[in-house]
């Protein structure tokens, strides 16, 4: 069996689909991933094969200023050209394939035109339509949802309406050039009315009933064994457990002012830092021995030791703290990631800042929160709660799936 796994985002897309890939290799199956070319460090020594497709994402996120409607309708037409060109390539000879990201348009087309099987997969709730939650206040230029509205099945149905005028015009010319017919509703054609959710149940609960026939099976986490560095190790053995700060793919305003702030309110804890540079490219204010700038490590294994993480709330990270039992902070940038601080202090295990410029005053006050110790205790008491299967339970019902055993992904 041959099976294509595709994503158009961050690292954060990446490396949940290396972690499934993984596992569908140790099952006999034939896998390939489909992603952006500078998203390529999960692959390294997985044995799963990148195929690098679209544009490099880092310069899209470094734009300091916010799309255009222009600059939507370009990204959007060279995403679905992309996946009508390499994802179909890459396609061809494959059982299924699996698509993620905020908007894989062309996916399902591409797997409709070669007649296999096919599963969207999110790897969060927020964007999937609920009558429970609004929809992500998305930066879609031209189509912002009204500030007044406060009925969800009216907010997601304008979310649908900006999501085909954004991406409906290039989705539907290439599809009638494949000899496909039009599709009206974007979102619900990418989406299918039986999406995955791979995000873990404690974190991340679906709530039913709801329109869609949600399939969760727990976050596809991609153990990672690396030993932490040599100076890594004994900046953590020469005192006690620091506070780790990093956004990780995700652009930051002023990322030097959010740098030094972050340092201050950690010191003014009484704690240590350990500042991720990340694509940010944060880095402590000064050379004080109590701050250490990291590149790429192993967070499964640093997370463990210590005392809070300050991150951006992404799915990958925040499940990542949540399972090593570290108290978090979440400082939102964007997307799905206000949903994300909602859960982290509706769980009790850390702070949601309020928006996402941290002055010092605002991250002390949450720091205060985190590092108390009943919200280490409650963090501890969460994480022995934390599923690890979601990457097998996937790959099971993937095969399931495809050899006709149970009921079809797509529809």
């Amino acid at each position: 069996m041959r099976v294509l796994l595709s994503t158009m985002g961050t690292r954060g897309d990446v490396e949940p689909l290396v972690g499934l890939a993984v596992r569908l290799r140790g099952l006999g199956v034939e896998v390939r991933v489909c992603a952006p070319p500078d998203c390529a460090e999960p692959f390294d020594g997985s044995g799963v094969p990148l195929v690098p497709t679209g544009p490099p994402v880092r310069p899209i996120l470094a734009r300091a200023a916010p799309p255009t409607a222009q600059d939507l309708a370009r990204r959007a037409a060279a995403s679905v050209a992309a996946h009508f060109g390499t994802v179909a390539a890459a396609a061809r000879g494959c059982d299924a394939l699996v698509a993620t990201g905020v908007m894989p348009a062309g996916a399902r087309s591409v797997a409709e035109r070669l007649g296999i099987c096919y599963v969207f997969a999110s790897y969060q709730p927020a964007t999937l339509p609920s009558p429970y939650r609004p929809p992500p206040r998305l930066p879609l230029p031209g189509r912002p949802l009204p500030p007044e509205a406060t009925d969800n099945r009216a907010l997601w149905d304008l979310d649908a309406q900006g999501w085909s005028a954004v991406f409906g015009t290039a989705l539907n010319s290439h599809r009638e050039s494949a000899g496909l017919p039009p599709v009206e509703d974007v979102r619900s054609h990418v989406f299918t009315d039986r999406p995955w959710l791979a995000a873990d149940p404690v974190l991340s609960p679906w709530q039913e009933p709801a329109d869609l026939d949600v399939v969760q099976t727990g976050a596809w986490i991609l153990p990672d064994e690396r030993p932490l560095p040599a100076g890594l190790e004994a900046f953590l053995a020469a005192g006690a457990p620091p506070v780790f700060v990093g956004f990780g793919s995700m652009p930051v305003r002023a990322p030097r002012d959010a740098a030094a702030n972050a340092v201050e309110a950690v010191r003014a804890q009484g704690r240590r830092v350990l500042v991720s540079r990340g694509w940010a490219g944060l880095a402590p204010a000064d050379g004080g021995g109590d701050c250490l700038a990291v590149g790429e490590v192993n967070q499964q294994a640093l997370f463990a030791r210590v005392a809070a993480v300050v991150h951006h709330g992404g799915a990958g990270t925040t499940t990542t703290a949540a399972r090593a039992g570290a108290p978090q902070v979440v400082v939102p940038q964007a997307v799905d990631q206000p949903y994300w601080a909602g859960r982290v202090a509706e769980l009790g295990i850390g702070a949601a800042h309020d928006g996402p410029e941290p002055t010092v005053a605002s991250l002390s006050a949450a720091l205060r929160t985190a590092l108390a110790p009943r919200t280490r205790a409650r963090a501890a008491a969460v994480a022995a709660r934390i599923r690890t299967d979601g990457a097998a339970v996937a790959a099971d019902l993937l095969l399931e799936t495809v050899r006709g055993e149970g009921t079809p992904a797509s529809s």
